[in-house]
């Protein structure tokens, strides 16, 4: 029996780290900021690395790391990145027996540019022949998040299974693909949720409005509960974490920590914040957890380096005891 399973592309990273000094490279702000480079020229780098990245396999690794029993359900490409993939989930000790190889079509990856605690990132994908496990785990709870084209076999597949496990609880963080081409059938989903975990701007889109127009927070995640979920947690960088549910809403402020790379930033706080509440916790220790570990996260290079266990996620929450969750109006 596991506890989580994901469902989600694994993707090889390339980190590129570039000076925040470098000359050839500068911000513009127009409307929001830029990273420009000049056409055709030779940008210095100080440092790179190859990690595995992707929704799915971060928040399974994160949960793992905090003491659950994770797996993982995907299709990748029967290449070199594919392989790398499934040998750093084992490593992450996340069960591969549900990851297929496609050998018509690569695996994921991507180049992350990071430059000035920022990232920016040059992403690859394409159709997969997704395959549905003929056994699918058993497990509390489905993590369901980034896929390519071809998600929708896989999305019809988990409404027949969530219809005959009834007592499986599902997660959804919407990937970038579904809320850019397939936003009604993502929508359709919602009502079928435990818990939406989603940034600002995925919220808004999911809403067709903006935060500005709702007023506040709290607000939207009132109108995403009113469309059938019935947990929702929101993140905004900076201005820190809301989550809610029919009883009321919090919100929580980061913690004031050295940002390093925000690269895996809101995995680390799904990861967290699902397994506070696998283990009983509220809503507000709920975003405790989320936060502590989304701090450490962003402290390192790569979407798993800082993720926690449960014992550094209690000392990270004790070294700021001053910055609680409160209830969001």
């Amino acid at each position: 029996m596991f506890n989580l399973v994901a469902i989600g592309d694994p993707i090889i990273d390339t980190h590129v780290q570039l000076s925040d000094d470098a000359a050839e490279c500068r911000e513009t702000a127009e409307h929001r900021t830029h990273l420009c480079f000049d056409y055709g020229a030779k940008i210095p780098i100080i440092d790179s690395f190859q990690c595995l990245g992707g929704n799915a396999p971060n928040v399974a690794a994160g949960a793992a790391k905090l003491g659950l029993k994770s797996g993982l359900v995907a299709t990748v490409g029967d290449d070199s990145n594919g392989h790398m993939s499934v040998e750093a989930l084992k490593k992450s000790n996340v069960n591969t027996d549900c990851v297929t190889f496609d050998t018509k079509n690569k695996t994921r990856y991507s180049i992350v540019l990071n430059y000035k605690a920022e990232r920016t990132i040059l992403s690859y994908s394409e159709k997969k022949n997704y395959v549905w496990p003929k056994h699918f785990p058993q497990t509390e709870w489905i993590y369901y998040t980034g896929l390519s084209a071809g998600f929708e076999s896989v999305q019809k597949k988990l409404i027949q299974h969530l219809k005959q496990h009834p007592t499986v609880r599902l997660a959804i963080n919407p990937g970038s693909y579904m809320l850019k081409y397939n936003l009604d059938d993502l929508r359709d989903m919602i009502p079928r949720t435990d818990l939406l975990i989603v940034n600002k701007e995925e919220a808004e889109q999911i809403l067709g409005r903006t935060e500005k127009q709702q007023k506040n927070m709290a607000t939207i995640i009132h109108k995403l509960l009113a469309k059938g979920a019935h947990e929702v947690a929101i993140t905004d960088g900076v201005r820190g974490a809301w989550a809610g549910n029919e009883s009321g809403s919090w919100h929580m402020d980061p913690y004031p920590v050295k940002v390093i790379a925000k690269t895996g930033a809101g995995d680390a706080f799904s990861s967290a914040y699902i397994s506070a509440r696998h283990f009983g916790q509220n809503i507000a220790h709920a975003l405790l957890w989320g936060t502590a570990n989304a701090s450490s996260v962003v402290m390192a290079h790569g979407p798993q380096a800082g993720m926690m266990n449960l014992k550094g996620v209690k000392k990270m929450i004790k070294k700021f005891p001053k910055i609680e969750p409160f209830i969001s109006a």
